[in-house]
């Protein structure tokens, strides 16, 4: 039996990894990878302390610092998938891909999400040499120049008015007519002189290859009142159509938000199970970010941590 059991490899799990083994807290670590979705980030320039550091070299560096520390009070499986999670009034189980049951008192749940990906022709081609799905992590590599946001939600907005601080111009793409974000976003993007947006607006191609040294040349959309195919020249595209959170696994045994995010106390990121808790993009939290990540699950240790003091002392 496990004092607390962490589920996820990105900055999440690896903060609540050391701070765990810190506190010497019998702790079992499973991940099918390091890194999160930052892993596959050509430069980060907002991991503090860092100045920039190519998405590789922080998976890298994230599990070596959990690894400092194995021994005995921490225990790491890798690759390990979690596939089935239950709770009990005393304890908690994780079952792993393998049928393997991890029996814990708590457990931090920091699967993260995946981002929804950008499905047209040359999207894929130009995953990072130009798209990217991360304006706080790759925005300041396109300073001076012309980009585009492909969304309609706060997400989309918030990334373009963080990109209106250093490109030339941003233009925003909507599918369609109104805007998920809320009003005070759409009208702080609009009154900037250097945004666009378009509405009725369905990406059908991203643009580059050879002529643009193997980066992104531009965008093509489709109106979609009229039909008409028109070309966007720009240099970057950030793509915020929305997050997939990786919660699945967990099935009906935390409570979710509508689009599966586990829903928990911003004070301590507890769940709906007094034995649970979670962390990072996998949450309901506002915001989600490498740096936010990490300090939560930071919250969330020392909140399980004095979960465990409490019972260990009224036993």
């Amino acid at each position: 039996m496990y004092d607390l059991i962490i589920i996820g490899g990105g900055p999440a799990g690896t903060s609540a990894a050391v701070y765990a083994a810190r506190k010497q807290l019998k702790t079992l670590f499973l991940t099918t990878e390091w890194g999160g979705q930052s892993a596959v980030s050509s430069e980060i320039q907002n991991w503090i302390g860092t100045p920039a550091i190519m998405g590789a070299d922080l998976a890298d560096a994230l599990k070596k610092h959990v690894e400092a520390y194995k021994g005995e009070f921490l225990e790491v499986i890798s690759p390990a998938e979690a596939s089935k999670l239950a709770t009990f009034d005393d304890h908690v189980e994780v079952t792993t891909k393998d049928g393997t049951v991890h029996s814990g008192k708590t457990a931090i749940v920091a699967t993260g999400a995946q981002r929804r990906k950008l499905n047209v022709p040359g999207a894929a081609e130009h995953d990072n040499k130009g798209l990217t799905y991360c304006a706080s992590c790759d925005g300041p590599l396109f300073g001076g120049m012309d980009v585009a946001v492909i969304g309609g939600g706060n997400a989309a907005f918030e990334s373009a008015l963080q990109l209106l601080a250093y490109c030339k111009s941003v233009t925003l793409l909507n599918r369609t007519d109104t805007f998920r974000a809320d009003e005070i976003s759409v009208a702080a993007a609009k009154s900037h002189p250097n945004m666009r947006i378009i509405l009725n607006a369905e990406p059908t191609e991203v643009l580059g290859g050879p002529p643009a040294g193997g980066f992104v040349s531009g965008i093509k959309y489709k109106d979609t009142k009229s039909g008409e195919v028109h070309e966007l020249p720009v240099a970057g595209i950030f793509v915020e159509i929305g997050l997939i959170p990786n919660s699945g696994w967990v099935g009906d045994t935390l409570e979710k938000n509508q689009v599966g995010q586990i829903k928990v106390d911003p004070r301590t990121l507890r769940s709906s199970h007094p034995r649970v808790w979670a962390a990072g993009d996998i949450t309901d939290g506002i915001y989600h970010q490498n740096n936010i990540a990490a300090g939560d699950a930071v919250k969330a240790l020392e909140d399980v941590y004095m979960f465990l003091r409490k019972s260990k002392s009224e036993a």
